[in-house]
């Protein structure tokens, strides 16, 4: 009588899991997914679900954003050392993203997925970015007082339109204005990519802080710029 054979499954890898991320950008998929594949990797062997890398990530991401928003005033009068706020900032923002990154991964590699999930995946996304956006606004303000409250006010609405264009991205409608990979175009949308973003926002709040009231007219003249270039392209579309 012959006994069953049973067939062990290989356990997925690190490279397993990058394979299946979104993208995001050159920054976020040579480094937040790749850090993102390694913590959805331990997630899995400790038999954690999707949403409790999401919950975590937004946990991460509205205390690293909170604390920036509370020593800006601090930082601006030089009682709390830039560089200490700007390094909680680059580490807390970096694994927060890395693991809004992997809750996807998890979920693709593990048939985790749900519609739920993915609500609640971009219900967190929108929370941390709200806090991320009062983090600079705030540094901006304490580092210059006179910033135009309608700067700020333009720069947290057009913030949102990278986050917009993304979730419209993972759609049946999705479409590319500029559809080439090459290298230079991928440099070029860096100023889009969410990791490489909040990696230079870190450090500018690390060495000169006093130049977050230009980071915040640069991003509000690229997504307000970007949004414009959207529409019109979209527009185009419609009407032929």
């Amino acid at each position: 009588m012959q006994s069953a054979t049973t067939v062990v499954e290989p356990r997925p890898t690190v490279a397993d899991f990058h394979r299946v991320n979104r993208g995001g950008g050159l920054f976020s998929e040579s480094v937040s997914q790749w850090i993102g594949a390694v913590f959805a990797l331990v997630a899995q062997r400790l038999g954690l679900r999707p949403t409790a890398l999401t919950i975590t990530n937004l946990v991460l991401g509205l205390a690293t954003s909170v604390t920036v928003v509370a020593l800006a005033g601090r930082v601006a009068a030089g009682d709390v050392p830039a560089w200490v706020v700007g390094l909680a900032a680059l580490v807390g923002w970096q694994v927060a993203y890395a693991l809004d990154c992997a809750d996807g991964q998890l979920a693709r590699v593990t048939g985790q997925g749900s519609a739920a999930g993915a609500r609640v995946d971009v219900l967190c996304d929108v929370a941390a970015q709200i806090a991320l956006v009062a983090a600079l606004a705030a540094t901006a303000v304490a580092q210059r007082p006179g910033t135009p409250s309608w700067l700020v006010a333009v720069f947290a609405g057009t913030w949102m339109v990278n986050l917009v264009t993304s979730v419209m991205q993972s759609g049946p409608n999705a479409a590319s204005m500029v559809t080439s990979t090459s290298l230079p175009v991928r440099l070029a949308k860096l100023v889009r990519d969410y990791g490489a973003v909040i990696f230079v926002a870190a450090l500018v709040l690390m060495f000169a802080p006093a130049l977050t009231f230009w980071v915040v007219v640069a991003f509000t003249v690229v997504n307000g710029g970007f949004l414009l270039a959207s529409i019109a392209f979209s527009a185009r579309a419609s009407l032929r």
